[in-house]
């Protein structure tokens, strides 16, 4: 046996090994916490920073403002693309169940709160499963004919993404979906080449 076994047999269980230093106040330990990353040492670096803050901030009221017009230029990186263009003008020229979705959840969310539990029951247990599945079905859809179609009009483009895209789209709000709409309901819709 050697000499450092004996002594690690002679300690117990629970033993660790001093560090040879006292452990920092938390006022020291805070201390460099509290400097600011990056602030400006003179006035003039000061000015500069609020100058790039600022023509930051109008950039993006620029994109909003923009991708609400439907100003290509300030769409999303997402939102690019006549791949894209196609599943919107696709699923903004047709109603769906799912566009109502949030409508239904509402009205859902009401009648669970009426005092009557066959009402309760029924919400529950019928209504809200198969609005669950007509909403998701017709998002398999729409989305499987969004790629197919596309796949079609758009023979060198990627489709990847796009019938999720739709589906999600077809999701939201009609006045609240951005891009804005470009067709009407029930107006034809032509693939744009791009």
């Amino acid at each position: 046996m050697t000499s450092s076994t004996s002594s690690e047999t002679s300690q117990s269980k629970g033993y660790t090994p001093k560090k040879g230093q006292p452990t920092p106040k938390r006022t020291e330990s805070e201390k460099g916490l509290r400097r600011p990353l990056n602030a400006p040492q003179t006035r003039r670096e000061a000015y500069r920073q609020y100058r790039e803050r600022r023509a930051q901030e109008s950039r993006r009221t620029a994109q909003r403002s923009g991708a609400k017009k439907g100003e290509e230029q300030h769409f999303r990186p997402q939102d690019l693309g006549p791949v894209r263009a196609y599943a919107r003008d696709f699923v903004d020229s047709r109603r769906s169940i799912s566009e109502f979705f949030l409508y239904f959840s509402l009205v859902v969310i009401v009648l669970l709160f009426v005092p009557a539990p066959a009402i309760q029951l029924g919400v529950t247990y019928v209504v809200w499963p198969a609005m669950m599945v007509g909403i998701v079905a017709e998002g398999i859809y729409v989305g499987n004919r969004i790629k197919r179609e596309a796949r079609t009009y758009f023979p060198g483009e990627d489709v990847r993404g796009a019938g999720f895209y739709a589906a999600m789209r077809q999701l939201q709000i009609r006045k609240l979906r951005l891009p804005k709409p470009r067709v009407r309901v029930g107006e034809a819709i032509t693939p744009a080449k791009g």
